[in-house]
């Protein structure tokens, strides 16, 4: 069944879902995907589309989060790198590796130090596939071409790259397929606890129509909104709270050569990340501002651009400059509230809150990241499971790949080069956009097509009618917006005569 055109059987005959799901980042998705994959009813709302705040506006990364050793976050840490390695398993088309090169700066922290402290990382995880951390010389070592010639010394090691707002929108399918109702810009306008259930009530906030649900537990994902929907729409008392802190990025032209990451450690010791980004460009982040107005949109600030311009130039040979900038991308970061005093030292771990003082649970998310999620959604459904049996079956999300992730023998390039074989008519650029972004359902895409001028491709750019279609039916796309920057990042390779188009094109399209 086609996720944009589910209608649920549950509401239509009166029944009680069995999971209420509000937020659609994620943590909301993975545990949609996980709880219907136990055989659980599912509706999940999300106010906006898919992934359009926080789960958009990482650094995406697939990481451990080398720098919370210092905050003795162990279990975290651990989890994160044994996640770390499912992860890459579960989706090699929108997640892979990456060697991160970090310089030794005498003005922070101790060679000994970083040299203990990825003795750790590599070791923390029993599963570790990946390539080592190991010393290097930069007088020698082909990164150390990017890097002033003061820094002579510094460490390689191994995390993963994420495409972030894709992974929310392919657990979002897998729940589609297997039964969940995905409702995007519907809005929990109300609920409560009635009769032993929750009754809420929906907003479309396409049309203003609104309906009403019932459902036996509900869970509050809603991100930056968690304290906010507790005490404002469900009216539950709560004595946690999140901690809102603003990560904000720049993009600029390509500043190194090489598939190689940086990552460098500022005099306030705080780190910045420049990454490889889009072929063309390089990623700069991230910040860490305390936030304490209404959660929302946020934008970059002009002093954040300075500091991330300041981080780069003090250990890269060419200068960025903020007339460099030519996107950026800011998002409210829900962090479990600990009473640290610095933004940089609150925890990064997640915590759950089960109420189920007066009858149907409801279970609260504060804080996480992204590669914790799946194992947050195990943990959020072992801590129902006691009150809600619909979930209370066996964990099976570990070994089994996201849509797209069977791209068979041999890896992204072998699947690439069958790719290219079956559709030898595909230029070489778009045929590795299609691959890297839907795996194997690229071939879902390409369909009968048997020439470029099949694929409907739009003028200015390699983006076709068959793919805006796809995106539509499947990926609950609906603005151009939605196709240009969550689905995919071309809105960072066409011109703005091209946008125009696919937004015209869409308009029709849906009417």
């Amino acid at each position: 069944m086609e996720p944009a055109q589910i209608m649920s059987q549950t509401e239509s005959s009166n029944v009680p879902y069995d999971l209420l799901i509000v937020g659609g980042g994620v943590n909301g998705a993975g545990i949609a995907r996980d709880a219907t994959g136990r055989g659980a009813s599912v509706l999940l709302v999300e106010q906006d589309d898919l992934a359009s705040y926080t789960s958009s506006a990482s650094t995406k990364l697939i990481h451990g989060g080398l720098r919370y050793l210092e905050y003795y976050e162990f279990r975290l840490v651990r989890e994160a790198l044994m996640e770390r390695e499912r992860l890459l398993k579960m989706a090699p088309h929108i997640i892979w590796p990456m060697r991160f090169v970090l310089p030794h700066s005498k003005l922070v922290r101790p060679a000994w130090m970083l040299r203990a402290g990825l003795f750790l990382y590599d070791h923390l995880a029993s599963n570790m596939t990946l390539p080592k951390s190991r010393g290097i010389d930069f007088r020698t070592h082909s990164s150390g071409r990017a890097l002033k010639p003061e820094y002579t010394k510094g460490f390689v090691y191994s995390d993963g790259w994420v495409q972030d707002s894709r992974l929310v929108v392919l657990n979002a399918i897998d729940a589609a397929q297997r039964g969940a109702d995905i409702r995007t810009r519907t809005r929990l306008v109300a609920a409560s606890r009635v009769n032993g259930l929750w009754e809420a009530t929906l907003e479309d906030r396409t049309t203003g129509a609104t309906s009403t649900v019932r459902a036996r537990a509900l869970v509050n994902a809603a991100g930056p909104w968690v304290a906010r929907l507790l005490a404002d729409t469900l009216k539950v008392p709560n004595s946690k709270s999140v901690r809102l802190v603003k990560g904000s990025h720049i993009v600029v032209p390509r500043v190194f050569e090489g598939p190689q990451a940086y990552i460098f450690q500022n005099p306030d010791k705080r780190i910045v990340f420049a990454i490889p980004y889009e072929q063309d460009f390089t990623l700069i982040g991230t910040t860490d501002i305390p936030w304490e107005q209404e959660p929302g949109k946020v934008a970059i600030a002009a002093d954040e651009i300075s500091y991330l311009c300041e981080s780069v130039n003090r250990y890269f040979r060419a200068t960025v400059k903020e007339s460099d900038v030519v996107w950026s991308y800011a998002g409210l970061r829900p962090l479990y509230d600990d009473a640290s005093a610095n933004a940089s030292a609150v925890t990064r771990d997640y915590v759950l809150d089960l109420d189920t003082q007066n009858g149907a649970p409801l279970l609260s998310i504060f804080g996480g990241k992204i590669t914790t999620y799946r194992k947050l959604a195990e943990h959020a459904l072992e801590k129902l499971a006691p009150v809600l049996p619909a979930v209370a079956g066996q964990s099976w999300t570990a070994n089994e790949v996201l849509p797209g992730g069977d791209i068979g023998e041999g890896g992204f390039t072998a699947a690439l080069d069958r790719l290219r074989r079956a559709a030898p008519w595909l230029p070489e650029g778009l045929a590795w956009r299609l691959m890297r972004n839907y795996g194997s359902r690229a071939y879902e895409i390409i369909g009968e097509a048997t020439s470029l001028a099949e694929m409907g491709l739009l003028p200015g750019g390699d983006l076709g009618t068959r793919e805006i279609d796809y995106l539509i039916t499947h990926e609950w796309a609906r603005t151009a917006e939605d196709v240009l920057w969550r689905r995919s990042k071309l809105g960072l390779h066409i011109n703005d005569a091209a946008k125009a188009g696919v937004e015209t094109y869409m308009r029709q399209k849906l009417g």
